[in-house]
């Protein structure tokens, strides 16, 4: 699969991308743990199917020490028993949150309420940004088909 569009040699792409390296250095200091950042990131480029960010979080999550049953069953995450509670709100919130045009009322109270438990108010911005962040991201990367395949752990870092 060819690119549409080539992010690396376009200007207005090198100063939006300076930008959105910014912001995803930023969430990885966030006080949101780690683990759960790579799991949501991969939650979310699921559901839109950013093969991209599928190809950089699961090599980051495992560079990290996440183990290859988890990674595999992020999709399946409310059937696994593999899961904490609080990772099992954090990526829910980001099904409710990447999916709000299928819910009338977008995220709902329940949901929200769940991971307020788990989560205090910084962490709790720091994920829903987050979920903003991956779902704008998978937009870039899936309407310019942009390939995957040959990220490498660090390479934005």
């Amino acid at each position: 699969m060819d690119a549409r569009l080539d992010y690396s040699t376009d200007p207005t792409a090198a100063k939006v991308f300076k930008h959105l390296v910014a912001v995803g250095r930023t969430l990885k200091t966030s006080p949101l743990p780690s683990v759960t950042q790579e799991l949501v990131a991969l939650r979310v480029s699921q559901i839109n199917g950013c093969a991209v960010c599928l190809d950089m979080h699961a090599k980051e999550a495992a560079a990290a020490g996440e183990t290859s049953v988890r990674l595999n069953l992020v999709a399946a995450w409310r059937e696994a028993t593999v899961f904490t509670d609080a990772e099992r709100a954090a990526l829910e919130l980001a099904e409710q949150g990447t999916r709000v045009a299928d819910a009338a009322d977008g995220v709902g109270d329940e949901v929200w309420a769940r991971a307020a438990t788990h989560y205090d108010a910084e962490q709790l911005t720091s994920l829903v940004v987050l979920i903003s962040f991956m779902n704008a991201v998978n937009r870039l990367n899936i309407i310019a088909r942009q390939p995957a395949g040959d990220y490498e752990v660090g390479q934005f870092h």
